[in-house]
């Protein structure tokens, strides 16, 4: 019933719907996890909103948000199949790709550092390449890049990827988990083009300040 209602109600409700996708692994072993910032954007997005994470459909958990129409996501199929959801959803929602926003972990970034794009590959990471695969290799998505530093000296990066973030880093991902809801937040109302330029600029000012700072 709820599928039947929110697919009728697209064809008269303006602006056109958004999907936030975030990437992550799920279960409790990944939780807290570098890996899984994509999921933590998504949790914090929704109880900024009120909204329950609670109804399943294709591989994933979302809720709706009332007055802007928005699909929030996080894909059960495990990171490097996270495809395997997205892709379904958007077509199932009938969304152009530029209105699909993928949010997922980035060791090019200093851990905090955040950046909004419209459009890009996947930079090995396998979770978009599965997006990007399931869109039938179309890169033109707009994805928000969530910063965590890269791994320490020779250490495993797969390893990295699965550790818990130490007290000094976590207070940095809090810090910009509630700035990324802020940019999400003024996407839905001033578009992506604004929002991110605005948005960027910021975060390149906190780049500069924290990229040598130990974490």
């Amino acid at each position: 019933m709820f599928n039947r209602l929110s697919r009728r109600c697209f064809c008269t409700l303006a602006p056109r719907p958004w999907l936030f996708v975030g990437l992550g692994n799920p279960g409790d072993k990944y939780k807290g996890t570098r890996h899984n910032v994509g999921f933590e954007m998504i949790d914090a997005f929704a109880e900024s909103q009120g909204i329950p994470m609670s109804t399943a459909h294709s591989k994933a958990i979302f809720g709706f948000v009332g007055e802007v129409p928005v699909f929030l996501a996080k894909p059960q199929t495990y990171m490097n199949l996270s495809g395997e959801s997205t892709g379904p959803l958007a077509a199932y929602y009938k969304l152009p790709l530029n209105q699909v926003l993928v949010f997922h972990d980035d060791m090019t970034l200093p851990c905090g550092v955040l950046r909004l794009h419209d459009k890009g590959g996947h930079g090995c990471h396998k979770g978009l390449k599965s997006v990007i695969y399931h869109f039938r290799g179309n890169r033109e998505f707009p994805r928000l890049r969530i910063g965590i530093g890269s791994p320490p000296g020779q250490m495993d990066p797969k390893a990295f990827l699965l550790q818990k973030f130490n007290l000094t880093a976590r207070q940095r991902i809090d810090e910009a988990l509630q700035e990324g809801v802020d940019a999400l937040k003024l996407l839905l109302f001033k578009g992506l083009a604004e929002s991110a330029k605005r948005f960027n600029k910021e975060q390149k000012y906190k780049h500069l300040r924290v990229q040598n700072l130990p974490v």
